[in-house]
């Protein structure tokens, strides 16, 4: 018979991955884009009056 859980020894693990920081429908690829960064693409394509 075993005593009660505060007698319970419990190792935690740090380097356990639950939940991922970045999500599929966050990517590129959710969207139905390319993985590519499309930062210089965003650039050239600002509107003009953001000049």
């Amino acid at each position: 018979m075993s005593g009660p859980d505060e007698d319970r020894v419990v190792e935690l693990l740090d380097d356990l991955d639950i939940l991922p920081d970045t999500t599929s429908d966050e990517r590129g690829s959710g969207w139905g884009d390319s993985d590519d960064d499309s930062t210089a693409r965003l650039l050239e394509d600002r509107p003009p009056h953001w000049d």
